[in-house]
């Protein structure tokens, strides 16, 4: 592995962070109150005015779509439906098509890390906020030509935004097998009805990306699919924007009511049955996204908190000088670079090995970004004091923003049974492997080794 950067990754870093300094952080607070008051479910509006603006000047100076890499072309199927690891869910390898800047997702981790200093205004700046970058990678991976017209170039000019549909309130979000809501094919059509909540992005949005249960006696991989509803479709309601930790405000996590919403048989995204292996497409780079932007997130953290800590005096001296400020700080910066260096290696990984190969690393750096994230922003909370609890620093929204981590695109809890499972499954095909090398009636004359392979 090597993280050096190239001479081109290096000019666009150092110019979304000059960007960033000088058109984000000195409207941040306005714009997050603008997000507020002005996308509502009443105005039909995608951005606030002032976002528009800057969105406008990043676009113009190429700072756009960053996320985007070589997708395959349009009409060929990118999955067969089917359980993972079956043949009929192994991706095919189509030849590529570039609709993005070409970056690897290391690269674009470098980038992404920056953005993440503002968590909830700079990626939409740079047309890189989720879930417009899932449902757009997954349109260009898997969506016809029509999709690709009515629906993907829209999302990449910045002229809609778009949500992901598919946690429900009655069962599990973390094991997506259980899904209720139904789509039945009649006359031509998709007839869909079903409950979903923390449909997050809908206040505003132009399309739904909803996944249903077409096939309810299938394989349990392979009953849903994916279907891009329009938000006007007679039936789509949405039904409120759930309050988180007090907030329902901007573009929302929406509860949605899908009544006979109808959309066309076409409005099928990939092949039916093929829900469950497109969400994996679409997560894993997600998941990436949001550690590397949770890494930006610690930064900003730490040095706010050592700021303060330089300034502010107290007992003779400043919190600098405190023994106990001093441990904040090394461990803040200690599990910051961790974090870093495991968020990178996992990415890499994605670019070398692929999503699939990569889930265990994604899984990883998935609990401890999330983890160490909220750490940094509790110690910079602290020696901000009262200050920090209040909406005066970006700290406290920050905070509130991130604690989704642990939750969103998998809770911890699944991501460290999935890492544990397979290690446990390799050290149980390690042990069968030395068994059936031991000579028949003949036990080993010592165990081996810990770790011997």
């Amino acid at each position: 592995m090597d993280f050096s950067l190239t001479p081109r990754v290096t000019e666009l870093r150092d110019r979304i962070r000059a960007f960033i300094a000088e058109h984000v952080y000195p409207v941040e607070a306005e714009a997050l109150a603008a997000l507020d008051s002005e996308v509502t479910v009443d105005s039909g509006r995608a951005y606030p005015e002032i976002l528009v603006e800057i969105r406008e000047r990043a676009r113009s100076e190429g700072l756009w779509n960053l996320f985007m890499q070589e997708t395959v072309p349009a009409g060929t199927s990118a999955i067969r439906p089917g359980p993972p690891g079956s043949a009929a869910g192994r991706a095919l390898r189509p030849a590529p098509e570039a609709y993005g800047v070409g970056l690897t997702n290391w690269e674009y981790g470098v980038l992404c890390e920056e953005m993440g200093r503002s968590p909830a205004i700079a990626p939409m700046a740079f047309n890189c906020a989720a879930p417009d970058t899932g449902n757009a990678e997954i349109l260009a991976e898997h969506g016809t030509d029509e999709q690709r017209r009515q629906w993907l170039e829209p999302l990449l000019d910045g002229e809609i935004r778009s949500c992901f549909s598919m946690t429900e309130p009655d069962v599990a979000g973390s094991d997506p097998r259980t899904l209720q809501s139904r789509a039945e094919l009649s006359d031509g059509e998709w007839v869909i009805n079903g409950h979903k909540w923390f449909t997050s992005g809908a206040v505003g949005a132009s399309v739904a990306i909803a996944m249903v249960v077409t096939d309810p006696d299938a394989h349990p991989y392979a009953r849903a699919s994916m279907i891009c509803v329009p938000t006007d479709a007679p039936g789509f309601d949405l039904v409120r924007p759930v309050s988180v930790m007090g907030h329902d405000g901007g573009p929302g996590h929406c509860e949605i009511r899908y009544t006979d919403c109808r959309v066309p048989e076409a409005a099928l995204l990939g092949p039916r049955g093929a829900g469950f292996v497109i969400a994996q497409d679409r997560l894993g780079p997600g998941r990436i996204h949001h550690c590397m932007r949770a890494i930006g997130t610690c930064e900003r953290a730490i040095e706010l908190m050592c700021r303060r800590a330089n300034e502010r005096q107290a007992f003779d001296g400043t919190l600098a000088d405190k023994q106990f400020v001093q441990d904040f700080v090394a461990k803040s910066r200690m599990e910051t670079e961790q974090a870093r260096l495991l968020t990178l290696s996992a990415a890499w990984r994605m670019d070398t090995a692929g999503k699939k190969e990569a889930r265990r690393e994604i899984s990883m750096i998935k609990v401890v970004a999330a983890n160490v994230v909220m750490d940094v922003l509790d110690r910079a909370i602290q020696v901000h004091g009262a200050l920090g609890m209040s909406d005066d620093t970006p700290l406290a929204g920050m905070w509130r923003y991130s604690r989704m981590l642990k939750v969103a695109d998998g809770p911890d809890e699944v991501h460290k049974m999935v890492i544990a499972r397979r290690e446990l499954n390799h050290w149980a095909k390690q042990a069968e492997g030395e068994r059936e090398s031991v000579p028949t009636g003949r036990a080993p004359t010592a165990a081996p080794a810990a770790g011997a392979t």
